[in-house]
């Protein structure tokens, strides 16, 4: 056991940025990436239909990897009872497929909020395509520090955004203050299964965080923690991590084809260190999940649940 124990030589504690690819200044990190890396998720994991920048459900039923990635969505809304009624803040809304998808099917009005302007133009354009802008909006913003007022939503959605808060306990205090009494807070994200790792677990870790530009994991108790303390009742969490290794794999299978293409164009310049960089984290994100370094999660809560 003290052998063990004296393996684990890295720590990942919160609130701190544990990348070393970085600028020193995250939010323009976030943006440099996903506005970098548009074209491979378009390419390798999205396309025009669910416009998704995150994992897959996979169930009995789910037969694609495009129908699991809207599978999540139809997931997180019957977890939070999404309604027409609802007014939705997508916190880190991505190219806005969640946002897009949510007034599609339940007609509930969305407000997209994301650090890039270029997703923020690219999900307005698609909102209008889809015949759905007169629901769906879209504008940057850091979801730590809106601009809005106290108590203006019903419903805070956070699909893989929170983890690129360095305190997610502010995104939680955050979602707190703009929800109404009786709002829903929900999230999915990735969490880390512990806090110690080997040499060779850091270095999988690393490549990951730097990869996606994210700066730490939060454990599930952490983030449980956080919705208490913050005040949320009715705190449900659900470690799905069973419904989503297959959107690893199927990421890990995906980097491997396209390895000899990947290697060339790094040879050859064509492809800019962010982007190698994420090819790495698509290509070693399973590894994390498989060996049980990381899991992936549901945690729903609600603002005031004892208030009528």
């Amino acid at each position: 056991m003290n052998e063990r124990l004296a393996s684990f030589v890295h720590s990942i504690e919160p609130n701190r940025d544990y990348r070393t690819l970085t600028t020193q200044n995250l939010c323009n990190d976030i943006v440099n990436y996903y506005d970098s890396c548009y074209w491979d998720y378009r390419f390798a994991w999205a396309n025009s239909k669910n416009l998704a920048l995150h994992y897959g459900y996979w169930d009995s039923d789910i037969r694609s990897h495009s129908d699991s990635l809207l599978k999540m969505n139809e997931v997180l809304a019957q977890q939070v009872s999404i309604s027409e009624s609802d007014y939705i803040l997508d916190a880190g809304c991505g190219l806005g497929g969640s946002a897009i998808w949510l007034a599609e099917h339940y007609g509930a009005r969305v407000l997209g909020i994301t650090l890039s302007e270029k997703q923020a133009n690219l999900a307005t354009r698609f909102a209008i395509k889809r015949g759905v802008s007169g629901l769906v909006k879209f504008q940057s913003a850091d979801f730590c520090h809106t601009p809005f007022e106290d108590g203006c939503f019903d419903v805070i959605w956070g699909l893989e955004s929170v983890c690129y808060a360095v305190e997610k306990r502010a995104f939680v205090q955050e979602a707190y203050r703009l929800l109404k009494d009786n709002g829903r807070l929900v999230i999915a994200d990735g969490f880390a299964k512990r806090r110690e790792f080997t040499e060779k677990e850091w270095k999988l870790i690393l490549t990951c965080l730097n990869g996606w530009s994210v700066p730490n994991l939060a454990t599930a108790d952490e983030m449980k923690r956080y919705f208490k303390d913050s005040g949320f009742g009715n705190i449900d969490y659900q470690d799905i991590s069973e419904y989503t290794m297959r959107s690893a794999k199927h990421m890990y299978r995906t980097a491997l084809i396209h390895y000899p293409l990947q290697k060339i164009s790094r040879i050859l310049r064509l492809r800019t260190d962010i982007q190698n960089a994420n090819y790495l984290a698509g290509l070693y994100q399973y590894q994390l999940m498989k060996n049980g370094l990381s899991g992936y999660a549901i945690v729903s809560a609600l603002k005031n649940p004892f208030l009528n």
